[in-house]
This record gives structure tokens, sequence and C-alpha cells, in this order.
């Protein structure tokens, strides 16, 4: 081979191992700092709708949960804001609230909004889904402050 085949190949073997750490460090990067985190809390305003509106621009319902808290349990601490969408609980990384507990299932309980109120549904888990001490079979209706286990984490809703 010619002098000029070596030195082209030397090149281009170099250009590929920079192409491969600089996306080691990209992917490093990534894993260091996570995922974007959109701003939420009382400094963003959020638009008036009809359901919010009501006697004068106060709260329809000044009783109505606004956030989900693990009271026990591995992440104990943990609160995801409640808003118009369903929360999927279970240890699948689809979940909103992904569980690290052998005894919750992929896919256990949702979370969802009904007429202003906040139901939860067992999703057929194996171990079943207690509401205040009583094991549900059908959605029921979850009050802020009622404790929720699913597996070995409780949960509640708060206001």
């Amino acid at each position: 081979m010619s002098e000029l085949v070596v030195t082209l190949l030397r090149v281009g073997f170099l250009v590929l191992l920079w192409l491969f750490v600089l996306a080691a460090l990209n992917v490093l990067r990534k894993d260091v700092f996570g995922t974007r985190v959109t701003p939420r809390g009382p400094g963003r305003k959020r638009p008036r709708t009809e359901a919010t509106a009501d006697r004068g621009g106060r709260q329809a319902s000044r009783s109505a949960a606004t956030r989900l808290v693990v009271t026990q349990g591995p992440l104990t601490g943990t609160t995801i804001p409640l808003g118009p969408s369903t929360i999927l609980v279970g240890r699948s990384p689809g979940c909103s609230l992904v569980l690290d507990d052998d005894y919750s299932s992929n896919r256990h309980a949702r979370f969802f909004p009904k007429d202003g109120t906040w139901w939860i549904e067992d999703l057929g888990s194996t171990n079943g889904t207690v509401v205040a001490g009583e094991r549900i079979s059908q959605p029921v209706q979850v009050l802020p402050g009622t404790p929720v286990r699913i597996g070995q984490t409780l949960i509640e809703l708060r206001r």
C-alpha cells in the first residue's frame, strides 16, 4: 500500500475514534443533567377556565386536592402536582409514579379526575389497592387525606 492510503486510513480511524468519544460524552452529559423540568408552582399563572372560575374568580372548591404525596415507602416525600390528566401508578417506566416495590404490579392503579373530584381504580393488580383500609374492586372517590396503599407504598391526596 502506498503511504497516502495508510495516512488516509489513520486519519479516518482518528475521526471515527473522536466521534465515538464525543457520542459517549453526550450520553454522560444527558445522564448527569437529566431531563429538562418544566417550571411549575405558585409563581406561574394558570389560564382561567370555567371549572376554576366561580363566584368572582374564586376557585369552585377549596377542598379540591392539588397534589399526590407519597407518605410512606421507598419514595417518601415524592410529590406529583395534579392536573387534568390521569396518573398511573406502578412499576412500569411508563407510569407517572414509578414504584420500586415488589408488591406492586407494572400498571397497578390509576388516579383520575371525574366531576371535579379524584377517583382511584385498581387495574387488575395481583395484591390489590387498599383505600382507607379497604381493598377496592371498582373505582372509588378519594378525598384529600385518605390513605391509599399500593404494595408497601402509602399515598395521599393533599390540598
